[in-house]
């Protein structure tokens, strides 16, 4: 059989593109093209990209592309979908937390240091301002309405996004999955016959901790030990940030996965679950399963991945490489 695995750096992240069947190679390479131009498009580290235009116009409602239209959608569905607890108009606050430039190819901080040092866990909350509820993306008259000078960032559900794009390119390809830095996408019509084996990795150890078999949909991680840097006075910060505060979010748990119909909900899920603490965690994974990583390093399986679970289990929750 025809495959094709292509791996390469996007996204601030590691990407990686497996397909199989006849045009196995010529799907790849597509897959590579687009979401490299995605990037180039919707970075808010890219002073060029249309996501910094967008930010940067000074007039409430500003000219956008379908592509750039979909980003600002999906955000707001996020917002709307989580009560606002993965809110894609706190810029200001990632900046003022370190966050301002791309942090690919930095080492992230020790976690166990930041963990020692972390302030007492509680579940974050919404912005009582919900600024991103007056955030309207048009994609009929091609424009995108926001308050002028509220930053709208995608990496909150771009990855995720831009997974399930990929996979509507490769709808002919027999099997095929998509990750995006650990936003995965598997489908194609043989996919449901032959699962692919999806590792999460634990954050403290790097070892796996549960192998999830996906027949098709959306498999998603959200942690933070791949975005931890130490501030200047000494403490640490990452980029998972409280709306209700803006400052890093120590909930209790270092890292979910989560698994949904699309990468784009996925994402979306393992975020508000690590953002809820572990209660809140286990409500949101209860429909469509997950994976929980504690912060005293216990691996907890919810909903249907528990129900599934063997005796001896394995997963590699990661979160991917910083962007």
């Amino acid at each position: 059989m025809n495959v094709a695995d292509v791996a390469f750096d996007c996204m601030g992240t590691e990407m990686r593109v497996i397909c199989e069947g006849p045009r196995a190679e010529r799907a790849a390479e597509d897959a590579r093209a687009w979401l490299r131009d995605a990037d180039a498009r919707l970075s808010r580290f890219r002073p060029g990209s249309e996501l910094c235009a967008l930010n940067g116009d000074p007039r409430d409602v500003v000219p956008a592309s379908p592509l750039l239209c979909a980003a600002v959608a999906a955000g707001r569905w996020a917002a709307e979908r989580t009560g606002g607890l993965v809110d894609p108009t706190l810029v200001g606050a990632l900046c003022r937390a370190g966050y301002a430039r791309s942090r690919a190819g930095v080492a992230p901080a020790p976690l166990a240091a930041a963990l020692a040092s972390a302030p007492p866990r509680r579940p974050a909350a919404p912005h009582p301002g919900v600024a991103w509820r007056a955030i309207v993306a048009d994609r009929a008259a091609g424009t995108v309405r926001r308050p002028a000078g509220v930053a709208i960032d995608s990496g909150g559900t771009g990855k995720g996004l831009a997974a399930d794009a990929v996979a509507r390119r490769l709808a002919g390809v027999p099997r095929f999955a998509v990750d995006c830095g650990g936003d995965v996408h598997v489908g194609g019509a043989e996919a449901a016959g032959r699962s692919f084996e999806v590792e999460v990795e634990h954050p403290l150890t790097g070892e796996v901790a549960h192998i999830l078999r996906v027949r098709g949909g959306g498999v998603a991680t959200s942690g933070i030990g791949s975005r931890i840097w130490r501030r200047p006075d000494g403490g640490f910060a990452h980029h998972l940030l409280d709306p209700a505060t803006g400052e890093p979010a120590w909930t209790g748990l270092l890292g979910v996965t989560a698994l949904a119909p699309s990468t784009l909900k996925a994402e979306t899920f393992a975020k508000a679950a690590l953002l809820s603490g572990a209660e809140g965690a286990r409500r949101v994974l209860a429909v469509g399963g997950g994976v929980i990583v504690h912060d005293d390093g216990d691996v907890e399986l919810v909903g249907p991945v528990r129900a599934a679970a063997m005796p001896r289990f394995t997963v590699r929750l990661g979160g991917g490489a910083a962007a």
